[in-house]
């Protein structure tokens, strides 16, 4: 594994299970992270300190993952200017849509890269095609990769097609 490049700030550790994917997806792909818990509301002074200091500290990408209010992303990216990615976590009344809806609607000059509601791993992908801009044995192992994908679903629709054709017997 390659130094911490990614760091990784969740506003609580109950959001674990949704970047447990982010955490394997980064991991497959050799890239190092560094993961620590802060709070945009309880925490903001280690929230804003994470950030400002991760240039420093070596890291390319930052991913912050947070539920209900989420102004974690929002916060993050405030203080840095390094790309920042943001999950919005499912959870409370609104079952994320108030977490999507925080971290997709950030003023001019502080955007915040958003995946889907509870997108862990597709933060860890994206982090990856940031890093791979400047990496080609990563770009090639992005590549393989999606390729991969591709090949599951061909695998998919021969499984369709084969209990499609079974029924007509």
């Amino acid at each position: 594994m390659s130094e911490a490049k990614v760091l990784i700030i969740m506003g609580s550790d109950s959001d674990f299970p949704v970047m447990e994917g982010c955490f394997k997806i980064l991991k497959r792909f050799g890239i190092g992270f560094e993961a620590h818990v802060a709070s945009a509301h309880r925490t903001p002074e280690r929230a804003a300190e994470l950030s400002k200091s991760a240039k420093d500290n070596g890291f390319k990408v930052i991913i912050a993952a947070a539920g209900l209010a989420a102004h974690l992303a929002g916060v993050i990216a405030s203080n840095t200017a390094l790309p920042v990615i943001g999950v919005p976590c499912k959870g409370g009344a609104l079952n994320g849509v108030d977490a999507l809806y925080a971290t997709v609607q950030m003023p001019t000059g502080i955007p915040v890269a958003t995946v889907a509601i509870d997108g862990g791993s597709n933060a860890a992908i994206l982090a990856c095609q940031i890093l791979a801009v400047s990496d080609g044995d990563l770009y090639d192992k992005l590549v393989s990769y999606k390729k991969e994908l591709a090949e599951s679903v061909g695998e998919r629709d021969n499984r369709l097609q084969a209990k499609i054709k079974d029924m007509e017997a």
